[in-house]
């Protein structure tokens, strides 16, 4: 049902069973797949490819231009899978010449005033608190749990089940499968109750547990920590997550365990 009090563009491409509320504003380049309701006041804009049975609440801005002064006005996307629940007033930005398009998974909730810049790249299943900031070209894999009010820099990757405590203040990348202190954004310990919650066994938790030992509190470096995990630890696909990620990061992981400021 799309209320007489929207506006439509006669271009947008609307699925079966939409719901379109009392000033809603739709653009003519958009994609909204099936069963997906877009609260009132909420603003798609011309780069907007929405999935199915997503929710957009109330002045929502979604595919919005880019804060970006490097922008020139390229055609670009905001790709958004399935099942998203985008509540009030989050602002989700298309993408720029950098990588042509902001992706977002399935399964996800961003929670009131979320803002989510040009060319991020977010998994599934994830969940953001209140006014979390994401910089441009940051990636988030699956599983992730964002305190509010956490700040994300620029190129920041953080891996699948990891869990950011509220306020952090991120500038480094974060390895899967671990918590995040909020005053320090430092390691704070394995997401052990997260990945308990997803099936992972006790098998998996003892490795995980003991390869962040050696990686996060043993008082090597990252480098020299990743070898004597390989040299310790057995293999597993969770441990090599870990080890790749770290060897792989480009602008770096974040602190070790600290017990004081």
């Amino acid at each position: 049902m799309i209320s007489p009090l929207a506006y439509v563009h006669p271009d947008a491409q609307i699925g079966n069973n939409v719901t379109v509320e009392p000033f809603a504003y739709i653009a003519g380049d958009v994609v909204i797949g099936d069963d997906c309701w877009i609260g009132p006041g909420a603003v798609i804009h011309d780069g907007a490819r929405i999935g199915k049975r997503c929710k957009i609440h109330t002045a929502a801005s979604i595919s919005c231009l880019p804060q970006d002064l490097k922008f020139r006005g390229e055609k670009t996307t905001a790709e958004i899978g399935d099942d998203n629940d985008i509540r009030e007033y989050v602002t989700i930005s298309r993408g720029t010449a950098s990588r042509g398009k902001t992706v977002i998974g399935n399964g996800n909730l961003f929670m009131a005033y979320v803002h989510v810049a040009h060319d991020d790249v977010i998994g599934s299943h994830c969940v953001v608190a209140n006014r979390c900031s994401f910089a441009g070209e940051v990636e988030v894999g699956d599983w992730v749990v964002i305190g509010g009010h956490c700040a994300i820099h620029q190129w920041v990757k953080i891996g699948d089940h990891v869990m950011l405590q509220g306020g952090c203040l991120l500038s480094k990348d974060v390895p899967p499968y671990i918590t995040v202190r909020s005053d320090t954004s430092s390691y704070a310990g394995l997401n052990r109750i997260g990945l308990e919650r997803r099936g992972f066994t006790k098998e998996q938790l003892d490795n995980l547990t003991q390869t962040c030992r050696l990686l996060f509190q043993s008082g090597m470096n990252y480098l020299n920590a990743c070898n004597e995990v390989e040299a310790q630890v057995e293999a597993t696909p969770e441990r090599d997550a870990l080890l790749e990620f770290i060897r792989n990061s480009q602008r770096g992981v974040i602190k070790p365990y600290t017990s004081s400021k």
